[in-house]
C-alpha cells in the first residue's frame, strides 16, 4: 500500500510537471506570435512613410512587457492565496480576454476605421486597441511566470536539479518561441508575405486561438496541483526583513530586466533589421526569428542535461559569446550571424533566477515574483532600439549597441553580481 503511494505521488509530481512545460510553452509562443505582429500591424494599421513608424510598431512589445512589473504583484497574492492550480486558470482566463481584445482591434480598424493624428502621423486607432490586448495578454503571461518559475525552482522530479528543471522548462518554453515565426507566417497567415498582410487576415486565427485556448482551460482546472510549503511566509507570520536586502536578489532583477530585453531585442527586431537592409535579408527575415528561436531551443535542450557547470560560469561564457557575435554583425551588416546569439542566450534566464533565489528559504514566493518584476525589460529595450532607429532614419545597424549593453551587465552578474550578501555586508 505504501508502494502504491509512493508511485501514485510520482506519476501526480510528473503529471503536473507536464501541465507546468505545456503552460511554459504557451507562454513562449504567444510572447513571439505578439511579436511576429510587428510587421503586420505596420502595414495594415500604420503609414508606410511616417517617421515615428519604428518607435510605434515596438510599443506592441512595450505594452505586452509593461504589464509584469505591474501585474507581479497580485500574481504573487494568487499565488499565495490560491495556489498552482486556479492562479494558472485565472491567469490563461485573463489570456483569453487579451485574444478577444485583439479581435475588437482587429474589427474596429476594419468596419470604423477613426485615425489619431500624431506627430502629422494617421494612426487608426484599431491599433491603440490592439495595444491593450498586447498588455492583457502580457498580465496573463505575468502571472502564468510567477507560478511556473516557483513551481520549477522547488518541486522535486527525480534527481534533477533547480537549474536543470529551468533548463527543461525554458526548453517548452523555446518550443513555443521557436515554432511561433512558422505559426505566423504558415498557419495565421496562409504564407502570404507578411508586408502583404490584410486587416482581415487576422479575424478567423484570432477565433481559433481563443477556442484552442478554452480547450486548454478546461483541462488546466481538472489538474490537482501540489500545495505550497516551506518557501513562503506562514500565516501571521512576519518577515524579519525586506526581500529587498538581498543583493543578489537585487541585481537578479537587473540581471533578468537586461537579459529579457536582449532576448527580445533580437528575436523581434531581427525582422526590421533584416527588412531595412532589404534583397534576400528581407525575404529570410521570418526564417532568421525562427533560426534565432531555435537555436535557443537547442542551448536549452542540451543545457538540461549539465549538472557540473556552475551557473555563474554558464552566465560569463554565454555572455562573452553572444557580445562577439553582436560586434561581427554590426561590422558585417549581415542579420544572419544574429541568429547564433539564441544559442548563448538559451542559459541566461534558467542561470540568472536560479542564482538571484538561491538560499532564500521562506523569502523565495516574494522573491520569485520580484524577479518578474524585471522582465518589463523585454518591452523598454527593444522600445528604445526602434527609437534609436527612427533616429538613425530607419537605420538599425547600430542599435545593436544597446543589446551589447545588456549582455555587459550579464557578463558582470556572472562575476560578481550573483554572490550572496545583505544589506550590511557589503563592503
Amino acid at each position: 500500500m505504501n508502494q502504491n503511494n509512493i508511485r501514485t505521488k510520482v506519476v501526480n509530481a510528473f503529471a503536473v510537471f507536464t501541465v507546468m512545460l505545456i503552460l511554459y510553452f504557451i507562454v513562449g509562443l504567444f510572447t513571439v506570435i505578439n511579436q511576429q505582429f510587428q510587421i503586420p500591424l505596420q502595414t495594415a494599421m500604420l503609414p508606410h512613410d511616417g517617421n515615428i513608424t519604428n518607435a510605434l510598431v515596438t510599443m506592441l512589445n512595450f505594452s505586452w512587457f509593461l504589464a509584469y512589473p505591474l501585474s507581479e504583484g497580485f500574481g504573487t497574492r494568487w499565488l499565495e492565496k490560491y495556489g498552482y492550480r486556479k492562479t494558472s486558470f485565472l491567469a490563461l482566463l485573463i489570456l483569453v480576454t487579451g485574444l478577444a481584445i485583439y479581435e475588437a482591434a482587429v474589427l474596429f480598424h476594419i468596419y470604423t476605421p477613426v485615425r489619431i493624428s500624431i506627430l502629422g502621423n494617421q494612426i487608426s486607432l484599431g491599433f491603440f486597441i490592439f495595444l491593450i490586448g498586447s498588455f492583457v495578454i502580457g498580465m496573463a503571461a505575468t502571472v502564468l511566470q510567477v507560478v511556473l518559475n516557483l513551481y520549477l525552482a522547488v518541486c522535486q522530479i527525480g534527481k534533477t536539479t533547480a537549474l536543470q528543471r529551468q533548463m527543461i522548462g525554458g526548453t517548452s518554453n523555446s518550443i513555443g518561441m521557436a515554432v511561433a515565426p512558422l505559426v505566423i507566417s504558415y498557419l495565421i497567415f496562409y504564407g502570404t508575405p507578411l508586408h502583404d498582410i490584410r486587416t482581415e487576415q487576422f479575424v478567423v486565427p484570432l477565433i481559433i486561438l481563443i477556442l484552442l485556448m478554452l480547450v486548454i482551460i478546461f483541462f488546466v482546472n481538472r489538474t490537482q496541483m501540489p500545495s505550497i510549503d516551506n518557501i513562503r511566509q506562514g500565516p501571521g507570520e512576519t518577515l524579519e526583513k525586506s526581500v529587498w536586502s538581498f543583493r543578489h536578489l537585487k541585481l537578479g532583477v537587473w540581471g533578468i530586466f537586461f537579459y529579457v530585453g536582449i532576448e527580445v531585442a533580437v528575436g523581434a527586431n531581427i525582422n526590421m533589421y533584416a527588412s531595412e537592409l532589404g534583397g534576400t535579408f528581407a525575404t529570410n527575415a521570418t526564417h532568421m526569428a525562427a533560426l534565432y528561436w531555435g537555436l535557443l531551443l537547442l542551448g536549452r535542450f542540451l543545457g538540461s542535461f549539465i549538472k557540473k557547470v556552475p551557473s555563474e560560469k554558464q552566465l560569463v561564457i554565454a555572455s562573452i559569446g553572444a557580445i562577439a557575435l553582436l560586434i561581427f554583425a554590426m561590422i558585417a551588416a549581415n542579420p544572419w550571424v544574429l541568429t547564433g546569439i539564441g544559442f548563448f542566450h538559451s542559459i541566461m534566464w534558467p542561470a540568472i533566477f536560479t542564482l538571484a533565489i538561491d538560499k532564500l528559504g521562506k523569502y523565495t514566493t516574494k522573491a520569485s515574483g520580484v524577479l518578474t518584476m524585471g522582465v518589463v525589460g523585454g518591452g523598454i529595450i527593444p522600445f528604445l532600439q526602434g527609437i534609436f532607429a527612427d533616429l538613425l532614419d530607419g537605420n538599425w545597424r547600430w542599435t545593436w549597441l544597446l543589446v551589447i549593453a545588456g549582455e555587459v551587465y550579464i557578463l558582470y552578474y556572472g562575476i560578481n553580481g550573483y554572490k550572496l550578501k545583505t544589506k550590511g555586508q557589503e563592503g
